[in-house]
């Protein structure tokens, strides 16, 4: 019996559903890199580049085990740009007697293979991305009868279902959550070594010359390119990481840094979103250099709460709520994404060093995502669907199932609260007191109104005003909403008067 294996790019697993019990002696495996995927939205260059080389490199390991790989490169004349065409012209030229798939992560693919199990004349078989610890079976189970889905409750039951840290029944320390212990600011270190980086292969560099061509218009710099893109190379970065930044990885996880971009972060999470690491593996990994004294239980705990707690938990947020969530829009924000979410150019110090790095690398850690392009998004009241987009688009880990649930729940508060139970809104004290932004800004943090003022101060207590009759009742926001009604309509008025010339100037490029 003679079985087409179509994997999709980020399935870069030898492990994969899809590829469990295959012949290489009689299955075919298909690949191809279409165009219309790398356009669905305008993917960051490295981002592309990374995710092809990756396919090829992976598809040069099957060949190596004695399969056939029918590897569809984007640049083939005859590569009709599409899964649905490459689909069609594979199952021409080999005539299987079934198709076999793994689930795609995204709610658009998993519709379109759905659609070939229902009309094509081959058997498809359907396989669950077990790649997952907590499948989407198991996560409605979870969820099933909750008024709120507490991210913490879900962390500890994946705890104690993995064993992770775990003295028993108990948690290893006696504390499911060493948060306490983290997140301090950081200060420069001169000596802090970059995460693991891998010189492109002569493949790759051929990947990256044709995306350089193909993807003129499309956001970020290509080069350096240090990314790894085989199996193998990512269990170097993830030793590199093991053995040199996890002992600090959790004091310094939400600090940022002019001039450091990576600090003390694992950038681990795009390997394990195309497949070329394994979570539980990675998880286990940590949590030896912690029984064997190399890292602290704090540092430990908080990252393997990253990857069992917090990424499987936006996933299974992702497909309780999908294809509906992307539409979301509770705070009824509309203003289109300003230009400078591109170029980078503003006078503002803490978005232009996240903007520029996102550039330059694919890549910027949480709470740059998060306290600072996600928070003046959240104040500004831009567009939720076309933050979404521009988050997808540039970072060379987003992939919708993990980006939409971060930015759509988290970052903007759009899904009105199914994931987090208030904004995390802040003002410019917050990026003051984590980094060191603040000290060559042209704006001040220590002043509240006026043309010098940060401009996430006006924009704080602005959006407290205008969402005062969908955020007032928040039991969580109360202390907020007590202040702004204590300081009365003259300083409302100026706030007010602060935050129409800051959006004026960010819609005139002049912010």
């Amino acid at each position: 019996m003679k079985i087409l294996r179509f994997i999709l790019g980020d399935q870069l697993s030898e492990k994969v559903s899809a590829l469990r019990g295959a012949n290489p002696a009689t299955d075919i495996v298909l690949m191809v890199e279409a165009q219309a995927e790398a356009v669905s939205v305008r993917h960051h260059k490295k981002k592309i580049a990374f995710i092809l080389a990756s396919m090829r490199a992976f598809a040069e390991t099957l060949r190596g085990q004695g399969f056939t790989v029918d590897y569809i490169k984007m640049d083939d004349p005859a590569n009709t740009g599409n899964f649905n065409g490459e689909l069609d012209r594979a199952l021409t030229r080999h005539r299987p007697n079934a198709l076999c798939l793994t689930r795609a992560s995204e709610w658009r693919v998993l519709d379109m293979q759905r659609h070939w199990a229902e009309t094509l004349d081959v058997e498809v078989s359907l396989l669950e991305d077990d790649r997952f610890l907590c499948d989407e079976a198991q996560f409605r189970a979870w969820a099933a009868g909750r008024k709120s889905f507490v991210m913490e409750h879900f962390y500890r039951d994946m705890r104690r279902r993995t064993g992770l840290l775990m003295d028993g029944d108990q948690p290893a320390g006696g504390k499911w959550n060493f948060d306490h212990d983290n997140r301090k600011p950081a200060k420069p270190d001169l000596f802090m070594l970059p995460p693991y980086r891998c010189p492109p292969s002569t493949q790759t560099q051929d990947i990256i010359a044709m995306v350089g061509t193909r993807f003129t218009d499309h956001f970020g710099d290509l080069e350096p390119f240090w990314f790894a893109t085989t199996a193998a190379e990512a269990e170097r970065a993830r030793d590199h990481f093991l053995a040199n930044h996890l002992p600090r990885f959790g004091e310094t996880q939400d600090a940022m840094l002019e001039g450091q971009s990576f600090l003390n972060h694992a950038v681990l999470s795009l390997y394990l979103n195309v497949g070329l690491l394994e979570p539980l593996d990675l998880c286990r990994r940590a949590e030896l250099e912690w029984q064997a004294g190399r890292a602290p239980l704090a540092a430990v705990e908080g990252f393997i709460r990253q990857i069992i707690g917090w990424r499987e938990y936006v996933r299974g947020i992702y497909w309780l709520h999908a294809p509906d969530y992307t539409g979301f829009n509770h705070l009824e924000a509309k203003r289109p994404l300003p230009e400078l979410y591109w170029t980078g150019q503003t006078k503002m110090a803490c978005m232009a060093a996240a903007i520029g790095q996102t550039k330059r690398e694919a890549y910027a850690h949480h709470i740059q995502r998060l306290m600072v392009t996600g928070n003046f998004a959240l104040l500004a009241g831009l567009d939720p669907h076309d933050v979404h987009e521009w988050y997808l688009s540039v970072y060379a880990d987003a992939f919708e199932w993990v980006e939409v649930p971060n930015t759509i729940g988290m970052a903007l508060y759009a899904d009105g609260g199914i994931m987090a139970s208030k904004p995390y809104a802040a003002s410019g004290a917050y990026i003051h007191k984590m980094s060191d932004y603040c000290e060559r800004c042209a704006y001040d943090p220590a002043i509240k109104s006026g043309p010098k003022a940060c401009p996430f101060n006006p924009l704080y207590w602005d959006f407290i005003g205008r969402n005062e009759s969908k955020l007032g009742g928040n039991p969580r926001m109360g202390p907020v909403y007590a202040t702004w009604r204590k300081m009365g309509a003259a300083r409302h008025d100026e706030i007010r008067e602060d935050s129409t010339r800051i959006l004026d100037a960010l819609d005139n490029g002049r912010l």
